[in-house]
């Protein structure tokens, strides 16, 4: 919900648009029924999106001429290293198979794993040096981080080919997401630069963590779920959280303990959006309004 508020009032607060996209494109890990409940939790929070919303499962062919028009570039190659041999391994990719740049590549079937998988080679490429819009001027070690994926052994398309396609075919300006995938956008420039599109401006929210520990919020460590009926208080949370001046709270009140409506909160959200407030570090998932008034 954190990234989903800020990056609709990051959008609003200068006019933009704000795209719902599916990011399905992993869909072994697709959960029947999840598309419709994110629409009727985001409408809930009155979160609603411009445009038709778009789904990565339907975009396969895009993503193959991509990954064509790297080969073409001569960027990628076949990659054959067992998970085993990778996990003795420590560090980044090791490069074993770069030389590898053509096979005959067999695609997976229900019974067996595609011949290969297929890595981007980021060998010769300097480190992207990037400004974010909270965390100030980035240049992670390109080299450190190694080739990646592009076509899993699965023959699914991976995360980081698939979202910087579509970024560029919906035009794609602005970035707002979790500080987790800080480490993805240096893969993503450099697929950016050698696929031809223009790079966003991106801002990497700070995670939400466990107070105790320190651990990053997520289903698996013990999340709570967002409750749709508790909207208002919800969208206090999220904008107290990333730093953002609250509404007074004298406005018209729905059934949610006098709090303004999703509505009143995000217009006023909207008004005094200030990304420049947002905090660089982790944020305590206890931490909430002190007072919505």
């Amino acid at each position: 919900m954190l990234a989903a508020v800020a990056s609709y009032l990051d959008a609003k607060a200068v006019n933009g648009q704000w795209l719902l996209r599916i990011e399905d494109v992993d869909r072994h890990r697709t959960v029947r029924g999840a598309t419709e409940a994110i629409c009727r939790s985001l409408e809930a929070h009155g979160l609603f999106w411009d445009g038709e919303i778009v789904a990565q499962t339907d975009r396969d062919a895009r993503y193959e001429a991509a990954l064509q028009k790297l080969a073409e570039a001569d960027r990628i190659f076949y990659c054959n290293c067992t998970r085993k041999k990778l996990r003795a391994e420590a560090g980044p990719y090791a490069g074993h198979c770069r030389s590898r740049r053509r096979c005959n590549y067999q695609p997976a079937t229900p019974d067996a794993p595609a011949s290969h998988a297929i890595r981007f080679d980021t060998s010769g490429l300097a480190s992207p040096v990037f400004h974010d819009r909270i965390l100030g001027q980035q240049q992670l070690d390109l080299q450190a981080l190694g080739d990646f994926i592009v076509r899993r052994r699965d023959s699914l398309f991976a995360y980081q080919l698939a979202v910087v396609v579509d970024d560029a075919e919906q035009g794609i300006t602005d970035i707002v997401r979790g500080a987790d995938l800080l480490e993805s956008t240096p893969w993503q420039i450099v697929l950016q630069r050698v696929l031809g599109y223009s790079t966003p401006r991106y801002a990497h929210l700070p995670l939400l963590v466990h107070a105790k520990d320190g651990a990053k919020l997520s289903k698996q460590t013990g999340a709570t779920t967002l409750h749709d009926q508790q909207a208002s208080a919800n969208l206090l949370r999220a904008l107290a959280q990333l730093g953002q001046v609250l509404p007074p709270g004298n406005g018209p009140a729905v059934k949610q303990g006098g709090l303004p409506a999703p509505a009143q909160i995000l217009a006023f959200a909207t008004q005094h959006w200030d990304c420049s407030k947002i905090p660089r570090q982790p944020i305590n998932s206890n931490e909430h309004p002190q007072n919505a008034h």
